[in-house]
């Protein structure tokens, strides 16, 4: 192969992102039991036999301290018309601002953990936090889902699993928002609007 059909980079954040993830809002609750909620755009499955999800949340985050008060959370997967408050909710935070009230949003009452689920969100992981790994700027947090909500209007006609023609998640790809159809906008859209 011809080397010059490549270009070289030395790190840059941005090209992390070179690898869609789904972008998910995760909901916790500390020992106050006030929830609240936080966006991850690096989650994706990491096992199948225990079913983990992981997730990137960095160090300084309020809600891992909460995830590690309680031990679980919750993995809300919006849809892409949700990327607007799916946006406000990664760029507010939760020790100032009462996500769901602000936010109007509706905390559900979860069946498996303490954390409520966001019952706009058509998926819901209900999660015990299985491990919590230090790598640096961030924490690789894996949650062992306990159980999953789905909108029925999501289902596939069996009402077996989730029918991909039916549901249009937000993904983050080059810390942008996209839908299965195309770009929605930049991370942080909701800052800059008046």
């Amino acid at each position: 192969m011809n080397d010059s059909v490549k270009k070289v980079f030395s790190y840059d954040y941005r090209h992390l992102w070179a690898l869609p993830a789904t972008t998910v809002m995760v909901s916790c609750v500390g020992k106050s039991g006030s929830p609240n909620i936080i966006t991850i755009a690096a989650c994706g499955v990491a096992s199948s036999s225990p079913p983990l999800i992981s997730l990137a949340i960095g160090v300084n985050q309020y809600s891992l301290r909460l995830i590690k008060e309680t031990g679980d959370f919750v993995v809300n997967v919006p849809s892409s018309e949700q990327a607007y408050i799916t946006d406000w909710c990664g760029s507010v935070s939760g020790r100032y601002v009462n996500k769901f009230v602000e936010g109007k949003l509706t905390p559900g009452r979860s069946i498996k953990v303490k954390s409520p689920y966001i019952v706009e969100c058509p998926v819901n992981y209900e999660c015990t936090l299985w491990k919590s790994v230090d790598c640096g700027s961030h924490e690789l947090v894996l949650g062992e889902v306990q159980l999953i909500h789905i909108d029925r209007d999501k289902l596939d006609d069996s009402e077996r699993g989730l029918d991909p023609a039916k549901f249009n998640p937000l993904v983050s790809f080059q810390q942008e928002y996209w839908s299965l159809n195309g770009r929605i906008a930049e991370w942080h859209f909701t800052r800059r609007r008046v």
